[in-house]
C-alpha cells in the first residue's frame, strides 16, 4: 500500500513545514502544488522532501483534480490535505494500521475535522468535528466542480476512520477576513450558477442514506437557500450561538460563530443581492454581472477544463 499525499498551496510559508510532518510517518510521497508563492513556502516543501509542481489556480477543485491526473498510474491512495492542517497521531496510526487491509471495493475514507480559531479550539456550536472524506484510492475519486465548499466524490463503497484531521491557521485575523471576502464571492457564483446553470456543477448532496456532508449540503441548498436573504444569516447565528451553545466557546469562540456564523453568512447574501440588483438595471448576462460586480472572470474556468 502507497499513499500519495497532496497539497495545494499558495504563500503557506506558515503551515507547510508542519503540515508535512504531520504525514512523514505514512506519505510515500508528499505533492505540493503551488499557484505562484512570492513567500519560502516552495523552499520549504522542498526541505522536507515534498515534490513540487506548479499550475495556475482557478479553484479548489479545478486545482486539485489537475493534481491528481499528475499522479504515476501505480499510486494507491491519495489523501488531500490543506497547508494550514495538520494529521493527528491518532489518524496517522489508524491510516498506517488499517489502510492496507481495506477490501477492493472501498474506494474512500472519511475521517473527522476540527478546527482551532485564534489558539482556541472550537467544541461548540454544532459545527465540529465534521465528517469529510480525505482519503481515496487513485483514479475512483475527484473534487466535485465548485467554486467553493468543494468535496470529493468517490465511485464506491466507503468507510470511515476515527482519527482527526485538525485545521490551525496561524495567520491573522486580517488575513483571515480578507479570505473569508473572496470565498463570498466565489460562493455567490455557485448559488447564482444553481438558478442560471452557466456551468457543470456537481453535489454530494444526498438526504437519504447520504453521509454527514451530503446532509449539510442538502439541507443547505433546500432549505437554507430558500429562507430571506439576509434573515437566515441571523437564524443560522441565533441557532449555532445559542442554540447550541456556541457562547460556551470563549471570546475566541464567539469571534468565530459571530464572523464564520454571521458575518461571512450575511456577507454571501448581500453580495448575492448586489449581483442580482446588477442583472435587474443593466442588459448583460449573468457572467458578465459576476465579472464587473464580483470581479470573477469565469472565462479561465471554461478555458482550463
Amino acid at each position: 500500500m502507497t499513499l500519495t499525499v497532496v497539497i495545494l498551496t499558495k504563500n503557506e510559508e506558515h503551515h507547510i513545514a508542519r503540515s508535512l510532518a504531520s504525514v512523514a510517518a505514512v506519505a510515500d510521497t508528499c505533492v505540493v502544488v503551488d499557484s505562484g508563492s512570492d513567500d519560502r513556502t516552495v523552499e520549504l516543501a522542498e526541505a522536507e522532501g515534498a515534490k513540487i509542481l506548479v499550475h495556475p489556480f482557478v479553484t479548489q477543485a479545478q486545482q486539485f483534480n489537475w493534481a491528481i491526473k499528475q499522479l504515476p498510474e501505480e499510486t494507491e491512495w491519495v489523501l488531500r490535505l490543506d497547508a494550514d492542517e495538520v494529521v493527528t497521531s491518532a489518524l496517522a496510526a489508524e491510516i498506517q494500521e488499517v489502510l492496507a487491509s481495506l477490501p477492493a471495493e472501498t474506494r474512500g475514507v472519511y475521517v473527522s475535522r476540527r478546527m482551532f480559531f485564534l489558539g482556541r479550539r472550537i467544541t461548540w456550536g454544532g459545527v465540529f468535528p465534521v465528517r469529510v472524506l480525505r482519503l481515496f484510492r487513485h483514479g475512483y475519486g475527484h473534487c466535485e466542480n465548485r467554486w467553493m465548499d468543494e468535496h470529493i466524490i468517490v465511485d464506491g463503497d466507503t468507510t470511515g476512520f476515527s482519527g482527526e484531521i485538525v485545521d490551525d491557521n496561524l495567520n491573522s485575523l486580517s488575513w483571515w477576513t480578507e479570505k473569508h471576502n473572496s470565498y463570498a464571492s466565489r460562493e455567490v457564483v455557485d448559488i447564482l450558477n444553481q438558478q442560471y446553470k452557466f456551468m457543470p456543477q456537481e453535489s454530494v448532496a444526498k438526504l437519504r442514506g447520504g453521509q454527514q456532508a451530503g446532509i449539510k449540503r442538502w439541507i443547505k441548498d433546500n432549505v437554507y437557500a430558500r429562507l430571506p436573504g439576509g434573515l437566515r444569516a441571523f437564524a443560522y447565528f441565533f441557532y449555532r450561538y445559542v442554540l447550541r451553545l456556541g457562547f460556551l466557546d470563549g471570546k475566541e469562540g464567539t469571534a468565530f460563530h459571530v464572523l464564520q456564523g454571521f458575518w461571512y453568512r450575511y456577507l454571501v447574501d448581500m453580495k448575492l443581492h448586489e449581483v442580482r440588483k446588477y442583472l435587474e438595471n443593466n442588459n448583460v448576462d449573468v457572467e458578465t454581472a459576476i465579472k464587473n460586480v464580483l470581479g470573477i472572470d469565469l472565462r479561465p474556468r471554461a478555458e482550463s477544463e
